[in-house]
Parts: C-alpha cells; sequence; structure tokens
C-alpha cells in the first residue's frame, strides 16, 4: 500500500517467498523485497534472496545480496546496502563476512569495508542505518560495543564513530543531529536518544519516551534523509532528528 497526499494506493505484488523480512524502496518508484537467508544449490551457487519490483508490482530482476541480513538500506543512485548478523559474517558468503556491504540492482558488490576503509573492530550484528543524501550511515555492534560507519561512495570515504549505546534499531541523521531509537516490540513504547557530532565524537543531549497508540514490532522503524520512521500497527509516526 502506497500512502500519499492522504490517498492510499494498493499495488498486487506477486512472487512473495514466505521468507521475505526486508522491504525497501528504490529509484523511478520500484521497491525491494529481500528475504534474510540465502544457502547454496547443489552446484555451489548461491540462492537468490532479493526481487526488484516495478512500480506495478511485477518481478523484474532476481539477485543474491548476502546472507543473514539484519538490516537493508537503499539510496538515491538505486544502491543497496545491507548490514549482516553474525551466522553471515561467520558463514560462507564472502560479502556478508565483511558484516556492511553495497550493491547494485544487477546483484554485483559495489562496497565493502576492505583496506583502507577497514572497520575499527569486526562487526556482530546492524543495529539500524539511514541515508543522507548521497551518503550512507550503517549502524553496528561487536564485543566492544556499538559503532556508526559513515559512507559516501562518491567520494570514497569511510569513517566509524562510537555509539553511546547498544540498544538501538533505528537511526536518522541531518547534519551534526542524530537521533537513535529502542523500540519495546509488541509494546507501544520506543526510547529516543538525540545525539550532536561535537569534534570527532557523538554526543547524547536527551532522553525522551515516546508512547504510541498500537505495539510495535521487529523491524518497524526505519530511518531516511533525517527522519526516523515508526510504525505502530497500522500507523507510521515520523520524527525529525
Amino acid at each position: 500500500m502506497v500512502v500519499s497526499d492522504g490517498r492510499e494506493q494498493r499495488i498486487p505484488v506477486t512472487g512473495i517467498d514466505a521468507g521475505t523480512s526486508h522491504l525497501a524502496l528504490l529509484s523511478w518508484s520500484r521497491f525491494l523485497l529481500v528475504s534474510s537467508r540465502t544457502s547454496r544449490d547443489e552446484k555451489g551457487t548461491w540462492n537468490r534472496n532479493a526481487i526488484v519490483y516495478s512500480p506495478g508490482g511485477y518481478p523484474m530482476s532476481h539477485l543474491c545480496i548476502g546472507d543473514d541480513i539484519e538490516d537493508v538500506l537503499t539510496d538515491r543512485e538505486g544502491g543497496i546496502w545491507t548490514s549482516h548478523g553474525d551466522e553471515g559474517i561467520y558463514g560462507l558468503h564472502p560479502a556478508s563476512s565483511e558484516g556492511l556491504a553495497r550493491w547494485d540492482t544487477d546483484g554485483a558488490q559495489t562496497w565493502g569495508p576492505l583496506g583502507e576503509k577497514r572497520l575499527p573492530v569486526l562487526p556482530l550484528g546492524a543495529i539500524g542505518g539511514t541515508t543522507e543524501g548521497g551518503v550512507a550511515w550503517l549502524g553496528w555492534f561487536s564485543p566492544e560495543g556499538a559503532f556508526v560507519t559513515r559512507v559516501d561512495p562518491a567520494l570514497g570515504e569511510t569513517t566509524s564513530y562510537r555509539l553511546p549505546q547498544k540498544n538501538i534499531d533505528g537511526i536518522a541523521v541531518r547534519g551534526t543531529r542524530m537521533l537513535l531509537s529502542h523500540a519495546f516490540h509488541n509494546r507501544p513504547g520506543v526510547e529516543l536518544a538525540r545525539l550532536e557530532l561535537v569534534g570527532d565524537a557523538w554526543a547524547t543531549t536527551s532522553h525522551v519516551h515516546l508512547r504510541l497508540s498500537e505495539p510495535v514490532t521487529r523491524r518497524c522503524v526505519q530511518g531516511r534523509e533525517g527522519v526516523l520512521w515508526i510504525c505502530g500497527g497500522d500507523t507510521w509516526t515520523r520524527i525529525e532528528a
């Protein structure tokens, strides 16, 4: 269902797998459906776990974008960003082992945290992410705490920052301001933290408890272009970073 200017448009979609767990928007009104897991077939080829759909809800292409996908983002250029869990990082898929990756809509990996772009420590899982213009902010955690990595594909720049808290499921960034969320799943409560970038560190400036009219569920929070969207039941709440 698409809601625009107060009107609803329902688009029938074909070919949805039972394991589908992520939805993301793409340019030209296309969208992406992703299953978290993949495996090899008898020939050793990784099964495709993502489908690009046309604006009318028809499959356009099938691709594989790694294993044990915990979070999916898309950017203005049509890039697909994935963050992976421990079964992917310590599994056999080569791109998943890096923890973070960017793909094009043909399924080719276009970025990974290698060489000079290496992360400070190896991730164990994702804690949300967001886009800001052509930049992606990818949140992740490790035994040494939580981090967020800013990736600018156009300039080839990658910068990682430590975050003051680990229990995060949503991130929104606008300039030097950041908004973090921690939803209490199956309950109508969300903790929000506002941060400011001071020098090369993010500092917490305030905490707020937000109560929604209906309970929130897993993967109910999405960050995009400086806004955090939180879904409780059939209602989306919009919060500016």
